[in-house]
Formats: C-alpha cells, structure tokens, sequence
C-alpha cells in the first residue's frame, strides 16, 4: 500500500508567491510616497531653500524738518505772592492747599475789630464835618442880603464864607478818611490777586501778619498755559542761519509759528505741542548761549513749575530729504551707507548722506532716489546665507511699542 504527499508543496509555492507580491507592492508604494510627499516640504521644485524674506522701505523725498533737542526748565505763565496787607490775628484760613482758586476768592481772614472800628470813627467824624457844613452854609445864606444893605460888615461877610470852604474841605477829608477805612478794612480778609493753582500755607491761624511788613502767606501760579524757557548754542544758531543764507535749509515757518514739543524725563513726548514765544536778542557771556521761551498748553497739570524737560524744536526744513529708521543705515568712519534692494532680490551697499535725525529716524540728503527699495529688517537671515543669495523683499513695519503688547498678547486669551 502506497501513500503520496504532494499537497502541501503547491501551498508553499503559493504563501512564497504572495509574501513576494505584497514586498514589491510595500516598495512602490514607499517610492510613491516619497516622491508625492517632496512638494508638501515646502521647497521649490529643485528642492533648494527659499530666498529669506527682509523687510524694506520704499524711499519717498519731501521736505523734512529739522528738530533740535535742547535742555528746559518749565516755568509758571504767571506768578503771585498773596501777602497780608493788614496787621492782625490770622482768624482762618478759606482754602484747600493745592486747589484751584479764582481771583478775588477769599482766602485767608485777618482780625477786622480795630478796622470796624476805625471806619465807624472816620464815619462819624465825616458826620461831624458835614454838619459845621450845613451850620457855615446857613450863616453865608443869612449874611447875604444883610451886606448888601450895610447891615453887616463886609468882613463878617467873608469870614462866613471862609468859614463855609472850611467846612466844605473839612467833609472832604472826611470822606477820603472813610474811603481809606474801608479799604484798611477790606485787606482784613485777604483775596486771591489772580486765578491759578495755590500752594501750600506758610502760616496758620493765629499767627500775627502784616507788623511792619506785609507777610507772605502763600504762593499762586498759574500752569495753563506754561513757559519752558531753554537754550541754545551761539555756534549751532548760527550754523543754522549760513545753511538758511546758502539755500541748504528753509525756515520753518515763522518765530512765532515754530512747533514746540516737550520730551519727560522718561523719554516719553507729550501730546500737546507748544509755540516759541521769542529768542533773546543777548548772548549769555559765561556760557555762549542764547535763551528762547515756548508757551505749552498744560490743560492735564503734567508741568510743573521747576520742571527740567527736554525741548524739541523744529527750526528749518530739508527739502528732498528721506526719513529712514536708525536701523536701516549703518555707520562708521569711512561714511554712511544702506543696502539697497534690486528687483531681481540683489542686494548692494550705497552710501548716504545724513543730515540729522527726527523721530528715531536719520535725515538722508543725498544717496537715494525715489523709489529705492532700503533693507530695514532680516541682517540676521543673510548671515546664514551664502553671499549673493537673493532675498525676497516684504513691506516693513515698525514694532508696536513695547506698552501695547501686552494687551495684544493678552486678546486671544479674552475670546
């Protein structure tokens, strides 16, 4: 009896078959999935890197001004001591230290008894003229046609009338002694001479004033607007005025239209600008400078008298000058260049010409054109690129102030 296995091999064959078959189908599909997953990396078709993006500034010439920084000193536009003009007591004071007081407001209150009293006795002693007044009149009137009829002498005559100008004058003094009374009374309740912002009190109740000297009892000034009073270099004005006389500069409006703005100590400018009043004719001999006043309105009380402020004032103007930020120029001892991007993404050094600086950016004379494109941002990419490596030129923004970002990190967490 015979037995044949032959089943098993043709199995084999077949489970060989497709473990091949699944292989060669796992390594297309490999060789597939690389090639379509190339392009999702980002790369171009050659599959190099990018060209870095930099940001860039487009150049537009205008007329620019030029702003000075100088040192000031805010100063108060009106100043007045309020003083008693009346010896007594101090009875009470009638104000809040610090406040805003108007002119003719009472403030402090001087012991009136003995001015009363002096007004009721210049008031009686005018009675008392008025009535010899009257009594010399009478006479005069009564005399009058006796005279004419020799009933009297002509000398009595004339001693009546003499008499009556006596009279007469006597009631005029008497009225100015009254006058005089009521004023004396009057300064027992000491008033504001102007409106403004009132100082501390130098003295309290029951403090004697005004013996033999008008005591001072508090300061008031005025602080809307303010005076800031600064100086300036003889040299630098005068710089000014060859490049004015030369046509490099024009003058920036009138003496009286200049823009005055005021930078705090801690760096920020306020947002209300001032005006130059005027510019002193004489020459400090000590220090070679020249002292000008701007008037600053002062509505929030950010000023205060004895201020020191910075002064930024724009006195003449480039004409087809560029603003570009600091960051973009770069600058050494052989000169001021920028780097200056092509259409085709090349980049190329130019030198520039800067003529000063406003608002953190420098004045560029001469060494653009309209419509250069200026590298501000991106210097970091470049040094990781190889050199001629074209860039891909973007619009440049300046940063948002380091107080705002807070709240814009913090507007996603509101939704």
């Amino acid at each position: 009896m015979s037995v044949s296995w032959k089943a098993p091999f043709p199995a084999r064959s077949a489970v060989l078959s497709s473990i091949a078959l699944a292989i060669v189908a796992s390594i297309a599909l490999s060789a597939c999935g690389k090639k379509d997953a190339a392009p999702a990396a980002g790369g171009p078709p050659g599959g190099g890197m990018p060209p870095p993006q930099v940001g860039v500034v487009t150049v537009q010439p205008g007329n620019v001004g030029i702003e000075t920084e100088l040192p000031g000193r805010v100063e108060a536009s009106r100043v007045a001591q309020v003083r008693a003009r009346a010896a007594g007591i101090l009875q009470k004071r009638l104000f809040t230290e610090g406040s805003d007081v108007k002119a003719g407001q009472v403030l402090y209150q001087i012991d009136p008894g003995p001015y009363a009293a002096s007004a009721q006795s210049a008031a009686a002693s005018l009675q008392r003229a008025e009535a010899n007044l009257a009594q010399a009149s009478a006479t005069v009137q009564r005399y009058k046609p006796l005279v004419e009829v020799n009933a009297i002498s002509k000398q009595d005559y004339v001693n009546a009338q003499a008499t009556e100008k006596q009279a007469q004058a006597d009631v005029a003094v008497g009225k100015a002694a009254v006058a005089n009374a009521q004023i004396t009374l009057g300064y027992a309740q000491v008033t504001a001479p102007i409106s403004g912002r009132i100082g501390r009190s130098l003295v309290t109740e029951g403090a004697l004033v005004g013996q033999g000297e008008a005591t001072q009892l508090a300061l008031i000034q005025q602080i809307n607007p303010v005076y800031v009073n600064f100086t300036q270099s003889v040299a630098e004005v005068s710089r000014l005025r060859a490049a004015m006389q030369k046509g490099q500069l024009q003058r920036a409006g009138g003496a009286e239209s200049a823009v005055v703005r005021i930078v705090q100590e801690d760096g920020s400018v306020l947002p209300q600008t001032g005006k130059l009043l005027f510019t002193d004719l004489s020459v400090d001999a000590t220090t070679g400078q020249v002292t000008l006043r701007a008037e600053v309105p002062n509505a929030g009380g950010a000023l205060l008298p004895g201020l020191y402020v910075r002064v930024r004032i724009e006195q003449a103007q480039v004409q087809n000058a560029v603003l570009l930020p600091q960051q973009a120029v770069t600058r050494t001892q052989q000169g001021d260049t920028v780097s200056i991007v092509a259409a085709d993404g090349k980049i190329s050094p130019r030198t520039v010409k800067i003529n000063g600086s406003k608002d953190n950016n420098w004045v560029v004379t001469d060494g653009l054109k309209a419509g250069d494109q200026v590298m501000v941002d991106g210097f970091q990419k470049l040094q990781m690129a190889p050199p001629g490596t074209p860039v891909k030129a973007v619009p440049w923004t300046p940063a948002a102030p380091a107080s705002a970002a807070p709240a814009a990190a913090a507007a996603p967490a509101a939704k």
